[in-house]
């Protein structure tokens, strides 16, 4: 029978990107298994663009914890257990490395898999029924495939294949995971998408959890004008009320630049695909539009880009680094790399 396996990387969204070639390298030494994915519901339509993917099961970790007590969350992990006992699994994998993926682990029938005390930032050993060494100051996306490697027995094949595309934009309206916006009526019916330039624009991911990651709002603004005398057009998604602020910021003055309203992220998914090229900060948007080929450049502040970086060859490219942000010369540099 083919081997089922169950991959355990719950968020955050970049982590989950960074965890897709996994996907790829099963399917290739296992063509005919079964492969299952626990992940945050918020995060579930990254790993649904997989094709190799049979089965995407959502938890919600992240309530769990913030409501530990509540009568709903002990409902839902029971359900979780009871989803993840409809299946016997030939290994489950948790690549996350953290107390809460694996006690989801733990909520599986097979053996189970993770990194050994060195590799992890918890003492995880006792959760897993074998643990595995992957060193530290490796790209997460390869301690990611080395550990599923290791669990398997294989080696991590050449080349990086994220395998996701684009899906279509326009969604259709089963498609369409964006929300609806009452304040906003022109937003409901055939003119949903109007506010999308009709030629080139660039995707401007300004935004991240970290204030030392954001690259200064006069230096979005350069690059947008450098962008507008091409004949490129810009537009600033965002994804909470600061961020818009942050957008309308930017934007504000700029001839060329939209401010995208709110986007599901399938629908943002196809957004990208239809971008001429993607400029982001350290955020799993970024990581999220190089592993969907597209042209991008990503701007590093504060954090190394040898260990999270956006890795695609061909397409993708860092900029900056701990302590030396990118001037807008870097960024046009990198631009013209990846276009």
């Amino acid at each position: 029978m083919p081997p089922n396996f169950l991959l355990v990387k719950t968020s955050s969204l970049g982590d989950v990107v960074h965890n897709l070639p996994v996907v790829s390298d099963l399917r290739t030494a296992f063509p005919e298994a079964r492969i299952d994915w626990v992940v945050e519901r918020s995060f579930a339509a990254i790993p649904a663009l997989h094709p190799g993917v049979n089965r995407v099961i959502p938890c919600r970790v992240r309530h769990w914890r913030r409501h530990p007590l509540a009568r709903q969350t002990w409902r839902e992990i029971a359900a979780l257990r009871q989803t993840l006992g409809q299946q016997v699994y030939d290994a489950v994998i948790d690549t996350q490395g953290l107390l809460k993926s694996a006690l989801v682990a733990r909520l599986a029938t097979g053996r189970r898999h993770g990194l050994d005390w060195r590799s992890s930032r918890e003492p995880l050993a006792l959760f897993y029924d074998q643990t595995h060494p992957v060193p530290w100051g490796r790209h997460a996306v390869v301690r990611n495939r080395e550990l599923a490697a290791q669990a398997l027995g294989l080696t991590v094949p050449p080349g990086l294949d994220y395998g996701i595309v684009p899906p279509e934009f326009p969604p259709d309206a089963g498609d369409d995971d964006s929300p609806q916006n009452e304040d906003r009526p022109w937003l409901t019916d055939e003119t949903r998408y109007g506010w999308v330039p009709e030629g080139p624009f660039a995707l401007m991911l300004h935004a991240t959890s970290a204030d030392s990651k954001l690259w200064p709002e006069h230096q979005w603004k350069k690059l947008i004008a450098h962008l507008s005398g091409e004949g490129i057009r810009s537009v600033l998604p965002w994804g909470s009320p600061a961020e818009r602020g942050r957008s309308m910021a930017i934007a504000e003055g700029m001839r060329d630049a939209v401010v995208a309203p709110p986007l599901g992220l399938r629908t943002l998914a196809g957004l990208m695909g239809r971008a001429a090229m993607c400029i982001g900060v350290d955020t799993g948007l970024t990581h999220f539009a190089a592993a969907l080929g597209r042209p991008t450049v990503g701007l590093y502040v504060a954090t190394d880009p040898a260990a999270t970086g956006v890795l695609a060859p061909g397409n993708g490219v860092n900029v900056g680094g701990r302590g030396a942000p990118p001037s807008l010369v870097d960024v046009l540099v990198g631009l013209k790399a990846v276009r």
